[in-house]
């Protein structure tokens, strides 16, 4: 029963991802000279050098341009952000995702205590708890399915992936999708667990 639970949500997300609009086209020089603002938490290329605003250099463009209209809109809130994404257009809000995916992204380390257990749950999941791996959508080296708009996660920091999982356990965060593929799967991660795959992920490459 479990595995069915986990396959049925594998295949939501996927069908999910495949039947969303197709991001306008983005030019990441046109994107550089609208990214003097997001600098100033990002880095200017996207390597965010404070654990809690997130890398965004090598990040999927589609996942980006998503997030960005998500935070511009209000379905995702990021308080930090709050009225900085009004004045862009969706054509601006493309380049932008474009200059950012473009960059190279960095990595950090992973806390050598916590590797087995972040690394056995990003590669196998649990199965007990109907938890899939993280692979099937983010792939074994971390680096997403950036056509489907599955988010590059390796060498991301550590402090800032864990909030995101938590906040999507607690239901703080819900602009997962209708399948809310990723609010299941937080559900069901302890907070060792959650420090652990995001320890893991920090030094994923």
């Amino acid at each position: 029963m479990n595995k069915l639970v986990v396959s049925l949500l594998l295949t939501l997300g996927v069908a999910g991802a495949a039947t969303a609009a197709q991001p306008i086209k983005g030019d990441a020089a046109a994107g550089q000279a609208k990214t003097a603002v997001c600098g100033a938490c990002h880095n200017p290329d996207g390597n965010s050098l404070a654990p809690n605003f997130p890398k965004l250099a090598g990040q999927g463009q589609r996942y980006l341009e998503k997030q960005l209209h998500d935070i511009k809109s209000g379905k995702r809130t990021v308080l930090e952000m709050t009225g900085m994404l009004a004045a862009f257009s969706d054509q601006d809000l493309a380049d932008i995702a474009a200059y950012f995916s473009s960059q190279k992204g960095s990595v950090g380390a992973a806390d050598p205590k916590l590797v087995e257990r972040g690394r056995a749950l990003f590669n196998g999941g649990d199965l007990e708890k109907g938890m899939p791996a993280c692979t099937g959508c983010h792939s074994p080296n971390g680096a997403g399915i950036a056509l489907a708009g599955f988010p590059h996660l390796g060498g991301q920091h550590s402090q800032y992936v864990a909030k995101q999982l938590t906040d999507f356990r607690e239901g703080n965060r819900t602009n997962d999708g209708d399948a809310m593929t990723m609010r299941t799967i937080a559900g069901k991660l302890s907070n060792h667990d959650i420090e652990a795959l995001a320890s893991y992920i920090q030094g994923l490459h």
